[in-house]
């Protein structure tokens, strides 16, 4: 499987009134389909996702985190 292309986050707004910025927590991976309409987000196992989701272009990622996305298509390419 090649590599993905983009990163998924989730945007945390702060409170209403609050003069602190939204933060952004990385919390999957993004490959385009072959045909090019369309996307898949992977998003490992054990987090949790609600709110805003924002996928932005790739540039280096952690070993840690290449890692945990790869076991999670393993798992979802096994069922």
């Amino acid at each position: 499987m090649s590599k993905p292309t983009h990163r998924a986050h989730i945007v945390v707004e702060p409170k209403e009134g609050s003069d602190r910025k939204s933060t952004w927590v990385e919390v999957g991976a993004v490959w385009p389909h072959k045909n090019g309409n369309g996307f898949d987000v992977v998003i490992p196992a054990g987090i949790s996702v609600s709110g805003r989701i924002v996928c932005t272009v790739t540039k280096e990622k952690t070993a840690e985190f290449e890692a945990a996305i790869q076991e999670q298509i393993r798992e979802m390419s096994s069922h």
